[in-house]
């Protein structure tokens, strides 16, 4: 669907996200309003599914990594649905005003978010319904000096359409979560939070009006999709592919909770946090900007002429010029030099690291199950090997 905020003075359509536009002729400026919290970025191309009946919550909570139920007005939570292995099939921000379930997702995943929740749902007391058409997303970027929470409602309740709010918990680690940033890492994210505004798609021009009657601008998805890539926010529609696990993403901070009850992927998840390491890592790439070389998603990154992984989003920071998320190989050395391909040739990429190497989360135990009996077994320092304790090998 085309947002009528493309018609907006200057508005040039995304290259990736269709229908929204990717900036508005200022692509610094646009960013700078943002987070300071004076524009919003149209996000009319995300998808709405909601879910009704009195089941709802509790059947959410059962098929999906997080604990949904209860959940009020005032929550806002994540979720993922995970395939068997623990791989991601669908990531989705929760609401709930007491009748209904609203899931927000990237526009490509509504339709087949419905066909998966039909197959789910037996004989549950939950209707769902593709209410994209119905209702748009508008993202705000909340600085830390203010409450997020008071500003999401205050600041657009009386706007024409507006619905509700839902305050992003990244990049905190909620209830059950975990972190694989490594140790004493400060978190880019803290200074700020985002908040997505839902409001009636048939009255997305009358919330404009009244939001520029207020002074407020408007920023094209580069500037959002830049502040994105800076607070190492994991988006599905460019992180996840058909192997992605959430530890890749450091995904466990905000959609994932550890002690609930058994779900699909639930064995996978807790296996890995306690026994293994994730194959992959999210790195964040600072792109040599001085050739002008443009980076594509889905880039091949290398190190010594192998393929490595590959870059998932970009953009054009106003501060740090071009930037990227990139997957890669867990094992790749912190101080390996990094080039990403292009059609004019590979360009340098410095990483920066997100998702802790060792592959350790904050949940993890301190050794692996059966390491001291393997250390005994190995007579590795600290731990006799079995037979100099008077036992037999």
């Amino acid at each position: 669907m085309r947002s009528p905020l493309l018609d907006l003075p200057g508005a040039v359509e995304d290259s990736l996200d269709e229908g929204v536009a990717g900036h508005y002729g200022d692509l610094s400026g646009e960013q700078w309003n943002l987070e300071k919290g004076r524009a919003f970025s149209d996000l009319s191309d995300k998808g709405i599914v909601t879910v009704s009946g009195p089941d709802r919550l509790s059947w959410l909570t059962t098929i999906s990594s997080q604990i949904v139920d209860p959940m009020t007005p005032a929550d806002s939570k994540e979720l993922l649905l995970l395939d068997p292995n623990g791989r991601i099939s669908f990531a989705a921000a929760v609401l709930d005003d007491g009748e209904k379930t609203t899931l927000i997702v990237d526009g490509p995943q509504a339709e087949p978010l419905v066909d998966f929740l039909e197959r789910m749902k037996f004989m549950l007391r939950v209707e769902i319904k593709n209410a994209t058409e119905q209702v748009a997303v508008i993202g705000a970027i909340v600085p830390s000096n203010q409450p997020a929470i008071n500003h999401a409602r205050e600041e657009v309740t009386d706007y024409p359409g507006y619905l509700v709010s839902w305050v992003d918990p990244w990049p905190g680690i909620v209830e059950g979560g975990a972190s694989y940033t490594p140790p004493e890492f400060e978190h880019p994210a803290a200074s700020r939070t985002r908040v997505l505004h839902l409001v009636e798609r048939d009255q997305l021009e009358e919330f404009s009006e009244a939001w520029a009657d207020d002074g407020g601008t408007w920023a094209g998805r580069n500037a959002w999709e830049a502040l994105r890539i800076e607070d190492l926010r994991p988006r599905f529609q460019r992180e996840v592919d058909e192997k992605t696990v959430p530890h890749e993403l450091d995904w466990l901070r905000t959609a994932v909770h550890l002690h609930k009850g058994c779900y699909s992927g639930q064995e996978s998840v807790a296996r890995i946090v306690n026994m293994g390491k994730p194959p992959r890592r999210l790195v964040l790439l600072q792109l040599d900007g001085s050739e002008s070389r443009t980076v594509d998603v889905g880039a091949e990154v290398q190190a010594k002429g192998r393929k490595v992984g590959q870059v998932t989003s970009v953009a054009r920071h106003a501060d740090w010029g071009p930037m990227a998320l990139a997957v890669i190989r867990r094992g790749v050395a912190l101080d390996v030099q990094l080039d990403v391909e292009t059609d004019e040739g590979p360009i340098a990429a410095a990483q920066e690291v997100i998702v802790d190497p060792a592959g350790k989360s904050s949940e993890s135990p301190k050794n692996r199950p059966g390491a001291e009996l393997r250390g005994m077994r190995r007579g590795v320092e600290g731990h006799p090997p079995i037979g100099g304790m008077g036992m037999k090998a």
